[in-house]
């Protein structure tokens, strides 16, 4: 049997959390994924399969000020800069899909600064 990688371990540990978790559109779903160096969150309406809103590293409004700042310090700004584009298209509760990852380093960090924005999850 041969050995399982560790995004081929994640991957299986996404897809049984995703059969638990359904994003609607009053409340949809907070994904996360994490590269070795960037942080992507999309926050999706299920139902339609459309994405509502996203945030990342590599954003055109955030890239300028993620010069000289560490991986954490750029989560917290992906993090902070998620919430205030739910807000402003009316979603306060999102149900969160840390998309196999281990909730430390930069999805905690992450996860903290949304909730700081004013998500609830």
């Amino acid at each position: 049997m041969a050995k399982k990688t560790r995004n081929e371990a994640r991957l299986r540990r996404h897809r049984r959390v995703r059969k638990k978790i359904f994003g609607s559109p009053n409340r949809p779903r907070m994904n996360v994924f994490r590269s070795s160096q960037q942080i992507y969150v999309q926050i999706i309406d299920d139902f339609t399969g459309h994405t509502l809103t996203s945030a990342s590293t590599i954003d055109h409004e955030l890239s300028p000020e993620m010069d000289g700042l560490s991986n954490i310090e750029q989560a917290q700004r992906v993090g902070q800069a998620i919430a205030e584009r739910a807000k402003a298209i009316g979603i306060d509760q999102v149900i969160f899909d840390r998309g196999g990852y281990k909730y430390i380093g930069r999805v905690k960090a992450m996860a903290e600064a949304a909730r700081e924005g004013g998500l609830e999850f």
